[in-house]
């Protein structure tokens, strides 16, 4: 009987086109990992994804789960994959797991951070993981706004055209936003589950919101409208990262 795994890696989105797998597009995270499997198991793996990072989107943490016919020590796995991967993906941890285990389905939540660089100039060493805003933000407005969201509520003005979920309630856990030395702002976002670009959404809003093209009761409006057309912009993918998904 084939085991079943669960990997954790990390990867620089950039070069590819999210985490699913498509035809006639550039290559995805997905496609990737699922080549260098089928060349440790000398047969095709399906590999299933804690959820769908979007094209641009990077993981310090995503998780997946698949099953191998041929018997390997654990600790091998990551070294046995990463031997058929690209630079811009590592596998860094792998785990038996039950037969039944599901890596999407039986996700509890997960953690992201989207990354502003709030300078006049880029970095050599960040740009590809930061969006860079040159007009000062404030802060302190970001976390006042920040504290509409927490909590559970209907996050359908937050989510953008084309995802095809039953319903649109989600609970945020927690919404912290720290300032670092160079300039960064970094806010950190967990919950029970997202919509499609709900936290670039949330933060482009918080964005506005911290430029004074918004007040802190617009976001509680907001989110009462249910109108995708009453939020803020969606913030460039290459500023957010999954950190981390929870499971019991």
């Amino acid at each position: 009987m084939a085991n079943n795994y669960k990997i954790t890696l990390e990867y620089d989105g950039s070069n590819y086109s999210g985490w699913q797998k498509q035809k006639n597009t550039k290559a995805t995270i997905q496609e990737k990992l699922e080549n260098a499997l089928s060349k440790v198991n000398k047969s095709k793996v399906a590999v299933i994804g804690s959820g769908r990072t979007d094209a641009g989107v990077h993981a310090a943490g995503q998780t997946a789960n698949f099953f191998l016919d041929i018997e390997i020590p654990t600790y091998k796995i990551p070294i046995a994959i990463n031997t058929h991967l690209p630079d811009d993906i590592i596998c860094y941890k792998a785990e038996k797991v039950a037969i039944d285990f599901h890596a999407r389905y039986d996700a509890r939540g997960k953690k992201y951070r989207y990354r502003i660089l709030n300078s006049n100039f880029n970095s050599v060493f960040v740009r590809n993981f930061v969006y860079k805003v040159h007009q000062r933000l404030d802060v302190d407005l970001m976390r006042k706004g920040a504290e509409v969201f927490l909590g559970t509520h209907d996050f359908a003005a937050f989510c953008s055209a084309g995802s095809s979920v039953d319903s649109t309630i989600r609970e945020i856990y927690s919404l912290a936003i720290n300032v670092k030395p160079n300039g960064e702002i970094q806010i950190d976002i967990s919950g029970n589950g997202f919509l499609y670009n709900m936290v670039r959404i949330l933060v482009g809003t918080l964005i506005e919101l911290a430029k004074g093209k918004r007040n802190p009761a617009d976001l509680k409006e907001i989110l009462a409208g249910c109108q995708r057309s009453k939020a803020g912009f969606t913030a460039p993918a290459k500023g957010l990262t999954l950190l981390e998904v929870f499971y019991d």
